[in-house]
């Protein structure tokens, strides 16, 4: 698969390039794409990439000297005692040449759990008057990476004058990957995939069949993506495993601390811990409901927060012995019984992340200018709302619905609805009802009661 975007990540990675004796920093789970991105970045400026690898720092030493050697000849021909002596000859090789680098230095977090003493080490080489090679570091294990960069005790923390994690791609270039004659099948590959670049790659050679796709992939038990969710648990470092019981319970449908905790058998205050590590290894999010404050967590939800994993824990994991023994077309029912919900899911997730962003449109709703990003709302016996967002400048409040196939005659109806919702903090403004369905060939964009926005305009806003 050609290489996808990536345009904002390539001019922060510059910016610190641009910067004599520069460190930079960058993360996100694994199948995000960090490896790729740095492997192109590396490409366009003659920098060195390398990667460590899982083993004893005297042998990861060695590796990292012969991946070195390949740009300093003769550099893996002595052994190296410490990190120091090995850095800080790579420094005086990198001057000599007149290479500025970037040297970039990937799976960091396998260095730091090999060795203790890592860390401060690398500091210490990074610290050094006088050091012109620009250097940047990369780790999948997203909890390592807070820890060793991000905390305020951290030997690295602030050093960095780029850190970013690095996010999926927006479902804005799916159609970059995978060829629909229309733009609504992308919602049903996003329900499935998300926006993980490795994922893609896997299922584009299936083109348009899903359905073979899904089960080659995923349902099948030799499937290269059956047992995902464990691999990325396990690949953390220390592992995450002892985390996958609430990813089952969140997946199955609890989304309140009280539902989660009941489920467990644990009490809802052991909670926050685990849930905040999840948060931070970007496979759950905590949703408030607009109008709420966010300091309070009475009216939080959790959700699975990748559409890949809500799939997996929604038909695998519940079913495992099933697929195991059933063949193909009866594996395929497994994913038909939930297809419809999790495409409903992924719909309305994508309406809600294009709302920010349809100023910069061509639709008519484009002429009322930026908004917030949208929440959903709810509060006790009253309707709930898909998404809710407040204009920048404060005057109007967009309400919409997100539909998959409404009838064109009910549109009507349901703009009229939106127009009177009952919403807190809204009274001093203007209410925009807005109705997001996949395709809307017969209805205009801008109805007397509201605005039509279909998938076009999400997708063409989420690039």
């Amino acid at each position: 698969m050609e290489f996808i975007d990536r345009d904002s990540e390539i001019r922060r990675l510059d910016r610190g390039l641009a910067r004599t004796g520069s460190f930079s920093v960058i993360w996100g789970r694994r199948r995000v794409g960090k490896s790729r991105l740095l492997i192109e970045w590396c490409g366009r400026c003659n920098g060195l990439y390398t990667v460590a690898e899982n083993s004893a720092p005297e042998v990861q030493r060695r590796y990292l000297a012969s991946a070195i050697a390949e740009r300093f000849p003769g550099f893996a021909d002595v052994e190296y005692p410490t990190w120091r002596a090995l850095f800080a000859r790579l420094a005086a090789e990198a001057d000599q040449i007149g290479w500025p680098g970037p040297f970039v230095l990937d799976e960091l977090p396998y260095l730091i759990a090999a060795d203790r003493g890592f860390p401060s080490e690398f500091q210490n080489w990074l610290d050094e008057p006088g050091r012109r090679l620009r250097v940047v570091a990369s780790g999948s294990s997203q909890s390592m990476m807070h820890r060793a960069v991000l905390d305020a005790s951290a030997p690295l923390f602030g050093r960095a004058v780029e850190s970013f994690a690095l996010r999926p791609l927006s479902a804005g270039f799916l159609a970059d990957a995978f060829e629909f004659s229309r733009l609504s099948d992308l919602v049903e590959t996003h329900a499935i995939w998300g926006g993980m670049p490795r994922y893609w790659e896997l299922a584009s050679p299936y083109g348009t069949n899903l359905d073979e796709a899904v089960d080659s992939l995923v349902l099948d038990p030799s499937g290269p993506l059956h047992h995902e969710p464990e691999r990325l648990l396990r690949e953390e470092i220390p592992p995450a495993t002892s985390l996958r019981p609430l990813l089952d319970v969140v997946g199955s449908g609890a989304h309140r601390l009280s539902d989660i905790g009941g489920r467990l058998g644990r009490p809802a205050t052991s909670l926050a811990a685990p849930i905040a590590t999840l948060m931070e290894m970007g496979f759950v999010r905590r949703e408030l409901p607009f109008g709420s404050d966010p300091r309070s967590g009475k009216r939080s939800l959790y959700r699975i927060d990748d559409p890949f994993l809500r799939m997996w824990f929604r038909v695998v994991a519940p079913h495992r012995a099933a697929l195991t023994a059933s063949p193909p077309e009866s594996r395929l029912r497994y994913w038909h019984r939930y297809k419809h919900d999790l495409e409903a899911r992924a719909w309305e997730e994508l309406c809600s992340a294009a709302v920010p962003m349809l100023h910069r449109s061509d639709h008519p709703f484009a002429g009322l200018g930026p908004f917030e990003p949208a929440q959903r709302f709810w509060h006790g016996s009253m309707p709930e709302r898909d998404m809710v967002a407040r204009s920048v400048d404060g005057r109007h409040v967009l309400v919409g619905e997100a539909k998959r196939s409404p009838d064109s005659k009910n549109v009507g109806r349901l703009l009229a609805a939106l127009a009177h919702a009952d919403l807190p903090g809204v009274s001093d403004c203007d209410i925009v009802p807005v109705l997001f369905v996949p395709e809307a060939e017969d209805v205009p964009r801008q109805h007397e009661l509201g605005f039509v926005v279909d998938a076009e305009s999400v997708f063409t806003a989420l690039r």
